[in-house]
């Protein structure tokens, strides 16, 4: 274990290194926001951090962090035991800046996905997750097809290749309006009992 978790360190000092999206010519601004140990047998994946995540150092940090971890205690799972035990990382690992002309971050181009990806797939490897929490569109895409729509796939589960459940979750960011219409209110519970049904299963003595 001492092994691996040197890695892990390796792994997080080299993507608060990193320059790539900068030196690509992409604004952003670094450093690395990730969360948590190698130990982690859950795994959410955010979009990209925002601004006060950089602030803070640690994912979800603001309004939307508050809304995630009221769905997650609605299975269970304590919000500070989760940060300290289990991973929480993104798509894109550093800030992107605002939106232009409008509210809310910018959302990360395909080529900066692209540029972070290596990234992501060696926390993968590194980490092996049993239970992966996607939280918005572009992790969901990660998972599931670009084409599939939410109201189709909130509320049920895939398995990777290597076993892990995948339970996607709609992004809780108050700028969204899908995860407040009423119609899709129930697709969250759906979820919300699914990960409270892997949760248990990964840990039956809390």
């Amino acid at each position: 274990m001492a092994i691996k978790e040197d890695v892990f360190a390796a792994l997080q000092a080299e993507m608060r290194a990193c320059r790539r999206c900068s030196e690509a010519g992409f604004w952003i601004q670094p450093e690395a926001v990730t969360q948590g140990t190698v130990e982690a047998r859950m795994m959410t994946i955010g979009q990209a951090p925002g601004s006060t995540e950089v602030v803070a150092k640690r994912p979800f940090n603001a309004g939307s962090g508050s809304r995630l971890f009221e769905w997650l205690a609605q299975a269970g799972i304590d919000e500070t035991w989760f940060r300290s035990t289990q991973y929480m990382t993104s798509v894109t690992k550093c800030y992107p800046g605002r939106a232009k002309g409008g509210t809310g971050d910018r959302v990360p181009g395909r080529k900066e996905q692209a540029l972070c990806r290596p990234f992501f797939d060696r926390e993968l490897r590194l980490v092996e997750p049993r239970l992966i929490l996607p939280i918005g569109r572009l992790a969901i895409e990660l998972f599931y097809p670009r084409s599939a729509k939410l109201e189709d796939i909130i509320g049920t589960e895939t398995q990777t290749a290597s076993g892990a459940w995948v339970v996607p979750l709609p992004h809780p960011s108050g700028a969204s309006r899908w995860h407040q219409l009423e119609e899709n209110r129930a697709r969250i519970q759906d979820a919300i009992r699914l990960v409270e049904k892997h949760y248990r299963a990964l840990f039956p003595a809390k």
